[in-house]
């Protein structure tokens, strides 16, 4: 289901740290069958991005999410230098120099040639990012999750408009298949007249009655109606719920694309061929609508 939600928070500063820098997170989200997130992340923090997409598939269940992060402040651009990292490339040169040039200076300056010496002071804010970040994330979600609701009332009014539509079909060809029986039976009694007046043959009674009975027991839909009338009513059943239902939904609504074919199948009447290309066209629309629900 598509939307777009924001969410914001004040990074809680560690002593003698920048006090107003904020975290921002976008959530964008549209239409798919599977979980899809993607993360945008300041270049300056790529860790970032893993927790995010962490965040995202412990907290969201179906779709493409879009989920973008910024950082605004001081605190993005200020470096500050990885102390352990610079002990450890000091001491490496000095052991080096006492293996090759025992009296020669190791010049602190050599450290600014090191790559990646110096990482954003916010990296050294550890669990207050973590902690303001998760806040930006729930906010961002909450925004999301609210327009999604007022998108998902008016995709529940659709789709129940169009089970009405579903049903209003199911009842047209209950009423016209009893006529389906009464034509076979006028055109059946139309043969065995001709050929009785062909070949003066006799035609029994009984074995056009018969030949009735197997045509009407081959075309008859009813248990074909009945399940997809089950199927309508499990479906209408699950538009009102708060948990992830769109599977289900989806999977109900292959069931009763299955009982159409079989319908047309059976029916061999113009009318209720018409009415069944209907039908499946409603329920290919809603199929479609159903895979914006989460």
């Amino acid at each position: 289901m598509t939307g777009f939600g924001v969410g914001e928070s004040v990074l809680a500063p560690s002593e003698g740290g920048p006090a107003r820098d904020k975290i921002t997170v976008e959530i964008r989200a549209v239409n798919h069958r599977f979980l899809d997130v993607r993360v945008r992340v300041p270049s300056q923090l790529p860790d970032l991005a893993s927790v995010v997409e962490a965040l995202a598939r412990e907290r969201l269940n179906r779709g493409r999410f879009d989920v973008n992060v910024r950082v605004d402040g001081a605190v993005l651009g200020a470096m500050v230098i990885d102390q352990e990292r610079a002990r450890s490339v000091f001491s490496a040169l000095k052991a080096l120099r006492d293996e090759l040039a025992p009296n020669a200076d190791v010049p602190l300056a050599l450290l600014g040639t090191v790559p990646d010496l110096f990482v954003p002071s916010i990296e050294r804010e550890g669990r207050a990012l973590d902690a303001a970040l998760a806040a930006a994330f729930d906010g961002a979600l909450k925004s999301l999750d609210a327009m999604r609701v007022r998108e998902g009332m008016s995709l529940a009014e659709d789709l129940v408009r169009r089970l009405g539509t579903i049903r209003r079909l199911m009842q047209a060809i209950t009423a016209r298949a009893p006529n389906v029986v009464e034509a076979y039976r006028k055109r059946l009694k139309e043969r065995a007249e001709r050929l009785r007046a062909a070949a003066d043959v006799e035609i029994d009674a009984g074995r056009l009655e018969q030949e009735l009975a197997l045509f009407a027991d081959r075309i008859d839909v009813a248990e074909e109606l009945t399940r997809l009338e089950s199927h309508c009513a499990h479906f209408e059943s699950l538009l009102p719920g708060v948990e992830t239902v769109g599977r289900r939904l989806d999977f109900l609504l292959q069931e009763m694309a299955r009982e159409a074919n079989t319908i047309g199948s059976k029916g061999q009447d113009v009318a209720i061929a018409h009415a069944v290309v209907e039908l499946k066209a409603e329920i290919e629309r809603m199929r479609e609508q159903v895979q914006n629900v989460e």
